[in-house]
Parts: C-alpha cells; structure tokens; sequence
C-alpha cells in the first residue's frame, strides 16, 4: 500500500498463481478427475506425473491416463493414484506437476514454478529497498489472482478502482525466452506481448532511465524486447485505461513445457520440466525497479527529440 503522497501512484504489480490442476471429482479410491486452469499443450499431459494434495496436506502421486481437451470451463484429464486415498480429497483441492524441488545450477534456478513466484518476490524484495528512500511513499506492491485463466484479480482492480486512475503499473513476468531475449543477458523492459502494446509514454520513459543508469554502471545488463510468448496483465490494464507496462524475466520451460517448438514441430517427445530463470537476471530486476522507481517522477528532457 502506498503512502500519503502527493505525486501519483506507483504500483510494481504481479500475479500469484502458476498453471496447476483443481480436484472435480473422486471417481474411486485410486482414481480422480481433475481440471486444469491455465494453458499448456494436450500433448504434455498424457502419462505425466502429478501430485495431489489432501486436505490435511499429504501429497499423492499419480499419473494421467486421459484428457478431454474440450471440456468447458478448462480442460479435465484423469488421474490414477499411485495408492489408495487414504485422506479426504474434496471438490477445489489443488494438485500440480510432480517435479523434483528447486535448485540452482550454473546462475541458474529450476523451480517447479516461476511464473509468476520470481515475479511476486522481485516486488517483495524491491519494495524492502524502495520503502527505506525517501520520496518514494507514493510507490507500493499489487499482487492478483486468477492471471492464468484470463486477469481475473487484476480486471477486478480495475473496474473496483482498487488502485487509483493516475496510477503507473509497472507489471512484473516471467515471460517466455527466445533466442533474441535471451536468459542471463537481464531483466527485460517488455514493449508488449502476442496481443498488444503497452503504454509508449510510460515504456519510453523506463528506456531512457535504464539508458542513463547504464551509461554509468556499465557491467549492469537489461533488455528492450517485445516478447510475444503470452499475454500479460498490463494489457488488461492498459484495456481499462491505466498507464502500464511490463518488466519481466526471461524464462525458460515456460509453463512447465520443454522443448515447445520442437514438440509443435512434432521432432520431440512433450515431457514436463522446471521452469528456468537466471539469478543474475533476477538480482537485476530488483535493481531495474528501483532504480526506475526512484526516477521516473525526475524531470527530464528526451533524447528522442534531442535527437530529431
């Protein structure tokens, strides 16, 4: 939450939820039909391995053995456990990808989930720095839910007005990885995604601010890229009218898929796998953030029409 300022809010927002399974129904004691919300490939879903979670919080692991892909509201696949249910598994109870637990190899994290978790903690961990400056009371977190089936939190924020018309979103990503936005070569001002562009007053004004800071802190890498993998939650906003753009990390495995194109291209198998970040890039958004925070109301005159 922001404090009491008299220059516009800003908001470093990002989304809590990653792609997953919810529990429809228990079908017998060693089989359950579940839905998926958020999107990954049909062809990944066939005999993957997924863990699901009782009410008491064991976990189960089984193995999917069927998919109805046209299933409405999402898609449904059903599971066979690995053993009998021995808790009470209830209609709503959440099941995921089994995957093996984090680590770091190389400056790099595989994580069974980073889209959008490295977002949220870069927010966190920036607003712990930012909130020590001064002047800068006017800058807070926005966290949402529901982002993987279609910007349900941060829609509801908008038309309740949850934060103020004259806000600055800054929306944090972990966005898909291609070869031109490489990871390891920096946290990415993303100009937009596969359904539109961002606001250009607010996405030049970061360039320009990241330009300077680069020119005097040379070792310190960032990106300008479009990155068209997905859709993200400042298109959203910038549809109901708020100023907003996108900072995001560039992400390998995304959504959990390896190997995306080559499986579309059907030359690879669809196999499951962590999702990829780099370290270094992380520890840069953090930076990214404040300093663009820090700057952004500093007067300033542009280079674009210096240059013109």
């Amino acid at each position: 939450q922001t404090r009491a300022s008299s220059k516009k809010p800003i908001y470093i927002t990002a989304h809590l939820d990653h792609p997953a399974f919810v529990v429809r129904k228990q079908i017998d004691d060693r089989h359950l039909e579940l839905e998926f919300r958020g999107g990954v490939n049909d062809a990944y879903f066939i005999d993957a391995k997924v863990e699901v979670f009782d009410n008491e919080g064991n976990g189960n692991t089984g193995t999917i053995t069927s998919i109805s892909p046209k299933a409405k509201p999402f898609k449904r696949v059903v599971v066979r456990l690995q053993q009998p249910i021995a808790g009470i598994l209830l209609k709503g109870d959440v099941a995921r990808w089994k995957l093996k637990p984090p680590t770091i190899k190389n400056g790099l994290l595989h994580a069974p989930a980073c889209d959008d978790l490295a977002g949220v903690a870069a927010a966190i961990a920036a607003l712990d720095v930012i909130r020590n400056l001064r002047g800068l009371g006017h800058v807070g977190v926005l966290l949402t839910r529901a982002e993987e089936i279609g910007f349900v939190g941060a829609i509801a924020a908008a038309k309740h007005k949850t934060i103020q018309k004259s806000s600055r979103l800054l929306c944090l990503e972990t966005s898909r990885s291609f070869p031109e936005s490489p990871i390891g070569a920096g946290p990415i001002l993303r100009v937009g995604d596969k359904t539109s562009v961002f606001g250009p007053e607010l996405t030049n004004t970061i360039a320009e601010i990241m330009k300077k800071y680069q020119a005097t802190q040379k070792k310190f890498k960032w990106q300008r890229k479009l990155m068209p993998g997905g859709t993200c939650e400042s298109t959203a906003f910038c549809a109901y009218g708020y100023l907003s753009t996108c900072l995001c990390l560039p992400l390998g495995n995304y959504h959990n898929m390896r190997n995306i194109d080559g499986v579309l291209q059907k030359r690879k198998a669809a196999k499951i796998g962590p999702e990829i970040i780099s370290i270094d890039d992380f520890q840069g958004l953090i930076t990214m953030l404040t300093v663009v925070c820090s700057q952004l109301d500093k007067r300033r005159s542009s280079s674009l029409m210096r240059g013109l």
